[in-house]
């Protein structure tokens, strides 16, 4: 699935570069554009992954062009030397440009210097003509930039959502039979590892849709995967805590049940108040056991009650969640 989800995503990218890098050179020739071959450069390094991202980058490159010619004008008319005076040239436009933090914009102005290198022309003729290039280039990478697979995006996050939701429920039941003291699953917490890196993978795509999306749902999907994935660290820190039980005290089992009965919850938008509830009614109940008459008696019924805390913060995630985002996307 994440594979045939990766070529789609290349091929598209690469479809969107091709396409437009061609219109943009068979425009520029049209007009009867010098070098009309940049203004596919131009729109094959405006063509980034978002429209958002392409729209401010966009904005940037016709902010900085002007710069770029005035420095061109500075360092290439009085310097004989073509090397040293590019050097310079390109030098100073990206020291510029970093300190503005508009280091994106410094290919395309290079692009453009070359030209006014070559003819040391500053006529307000040329000038047109690179200004031209540039907006034509840029032109085709927003018109292609706003091609994208949304709805298709969607059901695959939808399909990503159920997998991993299925999977956590799993390690939770896991988790449950650890504590009633039932063999577990070879590679338990190698599975939350896996997780852990497929919520990752998951938040990046999401942030890519939320920059290609401008909808009031555009944010839901990579807050719910950091939701996700902060409650994959929460688990880990379960992992930690069990591992220092020595001997499994009789309320272990209560706490195993709960786990077993919170695994059942694991989906996108179940509000979390009735499993909250029901866990402070094991912490009152937790404060009203008799005392423990051992240290190692004490020190697991310690361990069980952080445990508990964790899930907690685990049940609070979802809550804030729920609490933010109120619905699913239609």
């Amino acid at each position: 699935m994440l594979n045939t989800t990766k070529w789609k995503r290349a091929l598209l990218l690469s479809g969107k570069i091709a396409l437009g890098s061609s219109l943009a050179i068979y425009t520029a020739d049209l007009l009867h554009l010098q070098y009309a071959s940049s203004a596919g450069i131009v729109t094959l390094l405006t063509v980034v992954t978002t429209k958002k991202g392409t729209l401010r980058l966009s904005a940037a490159r016709i902010a900085t062009f002007l710069m770029a010619a005035l420095i061109a004008m500075a360092t290439f008319l009085p310097i004989r030397s073509e090397w040293l005076a590019y050097g310079l040239f390109v030098f100073l436009v990206t020291l510029i440009s970093e300190l503005l933090g508009w280091r994106a914009t410094v290919s395309t102005n290079a692009v453009i210097g070359t030209h006014f290198l070559m003819n040391l022309d500053f006529s307000p003729a040329f000038f047109l003509n690179e200004f031209l290039l540039v907006v034509i280039g840029i032109l085709f990478a927003f018109l292609l930039n706003m091609f994208q697979d949304n709805r298709g995006q969607k059901r695959n996050f939808a399909e990503k959502i159920h997998h991993l939701e299925q999977k956590m429920q799993g390690s939770l039941t896991e988790i449950s039979k650890f504590l009633y003291g039932q063999p577990t699953r070879k590679g338990l917490w190698r599975d939350l590892a896996s997780i852990e890196k497929q919520l990752q993978r998951c938040m990046e795509e999401a942030y890519e849709y939320e920059g290609n999306t401008y909808g009031e749902d555009a944010a839901y999907y990579a807050r719910y995967f950091e939701m996700r994935l902060n409650q994959c660290h929460i688990l880990h820190n379960l992992q930690n805590e069990m591992q220092k039980i020595r001997n499994m005290p009789v309320q272990a089992e209560i706490v195993a049940e709960y786990i077993e009965y919170l695994s059942e919850y694991v989906t996108e938008m179940n509000e979390p108040a009735p499993q909250l509830q029901q866990l402070a009614d094991i912490f009152l109940w937790m404060k009203n056991e008799p005392l423990p008459v051992s240290r190692a008696e004490f020190e697991s019924r310690a361990v069980l009650y952080h445990i508990l805390m964790d899930l907690e913060d685990f049940l609070m995630e979802k809550k804030r969640f729920i609490h933010d985002e109120g619905k699913v996307p239609a």
